[in-house]
């Protein structure tokens, strides 16, 4: 039939475009099914890929095989490293993109899959059959047949925008949202919560007062996120962003307008996330403050529109102008998009399996803002795992399941299906309890072996990525074998590249693991490494500064993984365990786990819980013993 496809996916966001190429690359009959098909790949709020915790995501996304990573090198304006001045495995890469540049490439490259159609229409219901999917019905009444369907609809899902005290149906401004669709999930008995986000005004670029504020360049050495984009060619003219600052005067204003903002009217019923807060909430919650930093970034690199990042808002439209015209530099500016605010509905995602499949209906997926999740490279996350594990479902093969401790999509997936969420996920590194070994700059060596095994890497940049991971190997292991001594000559050359002088025989590695050393001081300690190229030389310091921590960090991974498959014995009383807390006690005394991977699965249970509880069990069963 014409109609029928191995896999559907509904939404042409950030997650849909990751599953239906993944799909489609690895054989997979596809169709994708978008409103609109100039907006796959729109993003809706900043124009910015990667950040904290972010550019991990993003970086792991391409080393499987994922495109987010391609598309924002080729739409990059600016880039810069945050946590630039920390330890590698909390830094995070961050990208401005030009936002009409970043949809073209997306599209077309959607377009320039072979096994992927696409088609415009929106999706009304699903066609299930005996508990599995079967395919859907659009809003044109056409039917489409699949073995598997992927849902990513983003915000759209019942979305309702909110400026001021007017409100109306829409996914994103301007475009309808998918009532039906979400209807039909509530018929079919999900738990479905409501969330809400929002964005900024847009400012034209021309009547800014640039003279009046803060400049903001890019750093000077400028990293790719895919392994696969050209170096030398790369971000060779960056723009630059600004800084603002909100002032007394806009948060009297504001404040005189609370009982107009929908956030506080009772209008608005979703959760927001807490770790981006509108402008009305930062006011209310953080009044102390006597200012707000607002970051003025331009949306295309011809930046005649300006997104004004900290100051999201859903105040009425004449509140809007008055408080944008209270900033410095923006007396005269003009609002091209006025902020707003957007609720939506999403499934509770412990209802689905690790592999992003529902447990209540099989074959169908979801990925994305679904999810609960917030964000673009959330989104691109899932969709990407559900993309690869509707084939592997189809195929017969083994689900594909990263690790807490091998990703930070593993993390990112994990936290969600087991514990679930009330308000807007967003990633972060203090998210990873592994994070020493979850670094940006190892994520294409941890998992570039996945992209080979679902076909995804091509045989040349296989080899490259083998042969660099090879000479790290060898560079690295040279310095945990070599020693050094204090002799004189050694100290005056420790001297000369400002590093301080060793007292006895030291292993170089150790040397090399100084928060002060670099490449460049490497090469001159040891001809060794003088024909090493710099990417490898920089790798090999990463490594030396984390060998030891990472050696502990495994001892307690090793640990954990035998710890999983212990037994709890049965009417275990976990209140008789001083070292938890209150909440752990509480949780295992309500769900009453019989294995610690029932125990790991439980919102709310940490490592250290499993830590305190192996130990007591250990000690009970050793003084039954006796």
């Amino acid at each position: 039939m014409s109609n029928s496809y191995d896999v559907i996916v509904i939404g042409g966001g950030h997650a849909g475009i990751e599953a239906s190429i993944v799909s489609s690359k690895m054989g997979a009959k596809t169709i994708l099914i978008t409103m609109l098909i100039e907006q796959i790949g729109a993003c809706s709020c900043n124009p910015a890929i990667g950040g904290l915790g972010k550019g991990h995501l993003v970086k792991e996304l391409d080393a499987i095989g994922g495109v987010m990573g391609e598309i924002t090198d080729k739409s990059i304006i600016q880039f810069k490293t945050l946590n630039g001045s920390k330890g590698p495995a909390v830094r995070g890469s961050r990208a401005q993109i030009d936002m009409d540049k970043y949809k073209q490439v997306a599209k077309n490259l959607c377009f320039s899959e072979k096994n992927l159609e696409i088609i415009q229409d929106s999706v009304n219901s699903l066609i299930i059959e005996d508990g599995t999917i079967r395919g859907v019905i659009t809003s044109l009444n056409k039917k489409y047949f699949a073995k598997k369907v992927i849902i990513t609809t983003g915000t759209f899902l019942n979305g309702l925008i909110h400026v001021g005290e007017s409100k109306h149906n829409a996914g994103r401004f301007g475009e309808f949202s998918s009532q039906k669709l979400a209807e039909n999930l509530k018929n079919l008995s999900f738990e479905i919560g409501r969330l809400k986000t929002g964005t900024t005004p847009r400012i034209d670029g021309r009547s800014i007062d640039f003279s009046s504020i803060e400049l903001h360049e890019g750093d000077e050495i400028v990293k790719p996120f895919s392994y696969k984009t050209d170096k030398t060619l790369f971000c060779k003219n960056q723009i630059p962003c600004y800084i603002a600052y909100t002032n007394e005067t806009i948060h009297k204003l504001i404040e005189s307008n609370f009982d107009k903002a929908p956030l506080f009217s009772g209008q608005i019923e979703g959760t927001g996330p807490r770790y981006c807060p509108s402008i009305e909430d930062k006011v209310s919650r953080f009044r102390e403050r006597s200012r707000h930093q607002l970051f003025v970034e331009p949306q295309t690199i011809e930046a005649t529109e300006y997104y004004i990042n900290g100051l999201s808002t859903s105040l009425p439209t004449e509140i809007q102008d008055m408080i944008i015209k209270s900033i410095v530099g923006f007396e005269n500016a003009k609002i091209v998009r006025y902020g707003y605010a957007i609720e939506y509905d999403y499934v509770q995602p412990t209802q689905l399996l690790h592999t992003l499949e529902s447990k209540k209906i099989n074959g169908l997926y979801l990925a994305g803002q679904i999810n609960g999740t917030t964000g673009y490279e959330e989104a691109a996350a899932q969709g990407l795992m559900s993309g690869i594990n509707a084939v592997l479902s189809i195929r017969g093969d083994e689900p594909f399941i990263l690790r807490r401790d091998e990703a930070y999509i593993g993390v990112l997936i994990d936290d969600l299906v087991t514990k679930g969420t009330n308000e807007p996920y967003r990633m972060f590194t203090s998210r990873a309890e592994y994070r020493l070994l979850l670094r940006e700059d190892n994520a294409i060596f941890r998992l570039f072996e996945y992209s080979k095994k679902f076909g995804l890497i091509s045989q040349s940049n296989y080899e490259i990525i083998c042969s660099n991971r090879k000479l790290i190997d060898v560079a690295f292991e040279y310095l945990k074998s070599t020693f050094v001594t204090p002799s004189k000559d050694f100290i005056d050359l420790l001297d000369s590249i400002d590093e301080s002088k060793i007292t006895d025989k030291t292993l170089m590695c150790d040397v090399v693991a100084r928060s002060t050393f670099t490449p460049q001081k490497l090469i001159a300690i040891d001809s060794y490494f003088a024909n090493f190229d710099i990417y490898i030389l920089d790798m090999v310091v990463v490594y030396a500064k984390y060998y030891r921590y990472i050696e502990k960090q495994q001892k307690q991974i090793d640990k954990m993984k035998q710890m999983i498959n212990k037994k709890i014995p049965k009417n275990f009383i976990f209140k008789t365990i001083s070292g938890l807390s209150s909440e752990a006690i509480e949780k295992l005394e309500k769900f009453m786990p019989l294995t610690f991977f029932d125990a790991n699965n439980i919102s709310g249970i940490s490592p250290s819980d499993l830590d305190v509880l192996s130990l007591y069990i250990d000690l009970r069963n050793k003084k039954g013993a006796k």
